[in-house]
């Protein structure tokens, strides 16, 4: 299987992941260092990432590039937030630059293991499973001016709905988003078991609601008494008069997390790498005119407005260690 828990019963969009990524085939690299990535992959260098493949004629140089951010919100709504980027990265690279909405975690994962994604955000949680069982190689991640970055994540319920404290969720419903997601899963699973001893559904009933923007909204209409979610997407939706700041109410806040990592697939060819690396940090977030792009409309919501070099080796690590606690690992197959 894909994932496999020992302490949370496994969830079905889990062995849908599983079973997406076993379709696309198996490739075994030469023996080689691993670590924990699928055989079709090498870390001889021990960074925790895919090498690049030590033959040429394994390298990638699409005429198309196709670029996926993760699908925590509206797609149709970040195609148009991630334009002037990716015109951007069409100058900086010569090539075309498609986005593609991706519905899933697990469609975004397969498409980049089977090849048919080159440039990608994957959240906080899937990043792991990305790294390991699709060759993605993170590099960059967005903060702010200060070089801070990350968020939180909340368990939030509505004014009236008799939960006041973490204890209270008890026999109730708590919505979570999908098991790749970190706070909307991987990290409030160990946090409650760790901090207040209550497991899925011994002490509380456990429902999916596939993306944060749909908890967020559950919450806020009453549909959920409590969900697990990362603020900053919270934090867009207010600004964006999604929901009212007063419509939620927040009981639990965790610990700072990296956010969205950005890469690319290991085997695209090193110089079209180069390339990308160069249009993230070449990229003017205020146009020449003074007025804002459309990643910067968007993005300073959560006051986010640079994008900032990262390893997946240091800064998912605290990612890693909640896998750890929860049981998972990366096995593809």
């Amino acid at each position: 299987m894909f994932m496999k828990k020992t302490a949370l019963k496994l969830l079905p969009l889990a062995g849908f992941i599983a079973a997406s990524l076993l379709s696309s085939g198996n490739v075994s690299a030469a023996d080689c260092e691993r670590g924990d990535l699928d055989e079709r992959y090498c870390d001889v260098d021990g960074d925790l990432v895919a090498d690049l493949p030590t033959d040429p004629e394994q390298w990638v140089d699409p005429k198309t590039l196709v670029f996926a951010y993760t699908p925590v919100e509206d797609p149709a709504v970040y195609k148009g937030v991630w334009k002037d980027f990716l015109d951007h990265m069409e100058e900086v690279t010569g090539k075309k630059v498609q986005f593609f909405p991706v519905q899933s975690n697990a469609a975004q994962i397969e498409a980049m293991r089977s090849g048919r994604l080159h440039v990608a955000g994957f959240n906080t949680g899937s990043n792991p499973l990305a790294v390991n069982c699709a060759g993605f190689r993170s590099f960059v991640i967005m903060a702010r001016e200060d070089d801070t970055f990350g968020y939180e994540m909340e368990i939030i319920t509505y004014p009236g709905s008799g939960i006041e404290k973490v204890e209270d969720i008890k026999g109730k419903t708590l919505a979570f988003t999908s098991p790749t997601s970190n706070s909307g899963f991987k990290a409030p699973s160990a946090i409650l078991k760790a901090e207040f001893d209550m497991v899925a559904e011994t002490d509380f009933m456990p429902e999916y609601s596939g993306k944060h923007d749909n908890s967020i909204l559950g919450v806020a209409n009453k549909d959920y008494p409590a969900a697990s979610i990362a603020n900053s997407v919270k934090f867009r939706m207010i600004a964006r008069d999604v929901i009212k700041e007063d419509q939620v109410v927040t009981i639990y806040k965790s610990q700072t997390f990296p956010t969205t990592g950005f890469g690319v697939a290991h085997n695209l060819h090193p110089d079209l790498q180069k390339k990308i690396e160069e249009s993230f940090f070449s990229f003017k977030w205020i146009k020449e005119d003074g007025t804002p792009t459309s990643l910067k409309v968007e993005f300073e919501k959560s006051k986010e407005g640079k994008f900032l070099p990262i390893t997946y080796q240091s800064h998912w690590d605290v990612i890693r260690t909640i896998d750890k606690a929860n049981g998972i690992s990366y096995s593809c197959n």
